[in-house]
């Protein structure tokens, strides 16, 4: 089975790897501005969006789920970036096959473990009953109630799709919460890679610490960083600024 991708441009592949509980959705403005340069390939993780699900959700799973839907589409060498979970899987993935990759880009999410706090947002979204929720100001409502933070239930529910009558998540949810401590693991553990890579991170963000930028030096001995005046969602609250970095690292 192959991911579902959404594909636009001509010219050197780039894949974007979109972050836990998002999809391509999410990142189709950013794939339609590089697809000016680039056959930009914007896809759905298993589990995610309209991929499909599975019980496992390894790193390596979903870096050869990617590295497969590479070798069904003839690409032989792609740039990649990825946010969060799917900057993750771009580390893993270049890792792995580390002559597929020309370019990394990875945001905001270092290699290492991490201790994440997911496991009430899904809880909260596996206990609504949609045979009593008739609209999505309904859902919204009972999400407020352990998600008081409106800006992430409005992304949560990006995945809220409507069949026959009623609603129901996209995602596989209860496949998500049962790899959810694989997620947390480290990547790129025992490796040094040379890939030149640009590491994007939010100045007001927890993910990459000081101590992180030192560790991903000796795993990626061709980094370079950028931080931008964000939080964790860096694409989404400084978008031109984004642009501007991906564009110069990626045209140089």
């Amino acid at each position: 089975m192959h991911l579902y991708y959404q594909s636009q441009g001509q010219g050197h592949p780039l894949i974007i790897i979109h972050g836990l509980f998002g999809s391509s959705d999410n990142w189709r403005s950013m794939a339609k501005y590089f697809s000016k340069w680039f056959t930009v390939i914007n896809v759905d993780l298993r589990n995610h969006g309209r991929s499909f699900h599975a019980d496992s959700q390894r790193f390596d799973e979903m870096a050869n789920d990617i590295y497969q839907l590479c070798q069904h589409l003839s690409f032989s060498k792609v740039h990649l970036l990825g946010h969060s979970l799917g900057g993750k899987t771009a580390m893993k993935l270049t890792e792995l096959y580390p002559d597929l990759v020309n370019k990394l880009i990875v945001v905001d999410v270092a290699p290492r473990q991490y201790h994440g706090a997911h496991t009430p947002m899904m809880d909260a979204m596996l206990a609504l009953d949609f045979n009593h929720l008739s609209s999505r100001s309904d859902v919204d409502k009972a999400l407020a109630e352990k998600i008081p933070d409106k800006a992430v239930r409005q992304f949560l529910m990006m995945n809220l799709v409507s069949e026959d009558e009623t609603f129901k998540w996209r995602i596989n949810l209860p496949a998500l919460k049962a790899n959810y401590i694989e997620y947390m693991k480290p990547v790129c553990e025992d490796v040094i890679l040379d890939h030149n890579s640009l590491f994007i991170y939010g100045d007001q963000s927890d993910y990459v610490s000081e101590a992180d930028r030192k560790d991903i030096e000796t795993r990626f001995t061709n980094s370079h960083f950028q931080a931008l005046p964000t939080g964790h969602w860096v694409h989404a609250e400084r978008p031109q600024q984004f642009k501007r970095c991906v564009e110069a690292f990626l045209n140089d």
